[in-house]
């Protein structure tokens, strides 16, 4: 590991390249070398990111994709179950005391 901001942004754009290159050379859905790239890149991000903490303080807005879906899923549906309620609920329009029947003159008449 390095502490190294710059070389370890160096080493990250590196893997990121190597990454485009096994992409486009891929050779079906799990091939190997795009699987190794992907991981190195995800190494040489974690790398840059400690050696810009340790160096200035600072982190990146970036999070590594650990390929779980399933909290994210969660989430949806605990929002969905606010208005699981709602839908047992029809709306029929206003009653007659929330709104004024009487006709009035829209615009104010001079005497």
């Amino acid at each position: 590991m390095t502490d190294d901001p710059r070389a370890a942004l160096s080493a990250l754009v590196t893997s990121l390249e190597r990454h485009l290159e096994a992409a486009a050379a891929r050779r079906g859905e799990n091939d190997p070398t795009v699987v190794a790239a992907y991981r190195d890149v995800a190494d040489a991000f974690e790398t840059y990111d400690d050696a810009l903490m340790d160096t200035y303080g600072e982190v990146t807005p970036l999070e590594i994709y650990a390929g779980d879906d399933d909290d994210f899923d969660d989430e949806d549906d605990e929002d969905d179950e606010d208005f699981d309620d709602e839908d047992d609920v029809e709306y029929s329009g206003l009653d007659d005391e929330d709104y004024d029947t009487e006709d009035e003159p829209a615009t104010p008449t001079r005497g």
